[in-house]
């Protein structure tokens, strides 16, 4: 890795959006590539955030500091990048199901799944089954995640999986699950692809579930 890279690198991991930004500014003006820039400087930087926070040498707060110096230097780098470029490790359609007002942890799955170059799409907390199926048509996405925080809500999950179906739309995604109450066998009873007990294994599972999209797309 170069030094220049470096530079960005550690300024994400040190949440200084105003030199993250000033950095990649530099770069694009010296020619650099804009997905070399974002591939081994802002990304790099928050994946090394996240394994740090997987270690618990970081804490929440942390990683909430490092994810907006890293789309910081992202605002700076999207007039320069194809939106393929912009979602190259994948699209997720992500949100709390109805009856469920919690999102702390979908937000911090959104700013980890940003940090691996996913284009995560949030729709917000309190989300029916309709509103995740017409997500899923407007949006197309590769993923759909569903949180649940409490276990009155836990029934919409199976709900949603049931209209995709209905609709035509199972075949076309992965659903993967996650929150508080919810287990390895409750998603796999209820018809999801996969499950995350944490926002770490939530992307690591995320980015297991694209790499055999993409080698079954070939």
């Amino acid at each position: 890795m170069t030094k220049e890279y470096e530079y960005i690198l550690n300024a994400v991991m040190e949440g200084d959006a105003n030199r993250v930004r000033a950095l990649v500014e530099d770069l694009l003006l010296r020619g650099y590539s804009p997905l070399d820039i974002l591939n081994s400087g802002l990304l790099k930087g928050m994946d090394r955030i996240s394994t740090l926070f997987k270690n618990d040498e970081v804490y929440i707060p942390e990683v909430l500091i490092s994810s907006r110096a890293m789309h910081a230097g992202i605002h700076v780098l999207k007039p320069y990048l194809s939106k393929s470029e912009m979602s190259m490790s994948g699209r997720i359609l992500i949100g709390t199901v109805a009856g469920d007002l919690h999102d702390i942890g979908k937000n911090l799955v959104i700013m980890m799944l940003r940090g691996k170059g996913f284009e995560v799409i949030d729709l917000g907390i309190d989300v029916s089954p309709e509103e995740f199926v017409n997500g899923v048509k407007s949006h197309k996405p590769d993923i759909l995640a569903l949180s649940s925080l409490l276990t009155t809500t836990m029934p919409v999950i199976p709900e949603t999986i049931k209209l995709l179906k209905k609709e035509g739309l199972r075949d076309s995604i992965k659903v993967m699950v996650g929150g508080g109450p919810l287990t390895r066998d409750y998603a796999g009873a209820v018809g999801a692809d996969a499950y995350g007990a944490s926002a770490q294994q939530a992307v690591e599972v995320a980015v297991e579930i694209m790499k055999i999209i993409k080698n079954k797309c070939g």
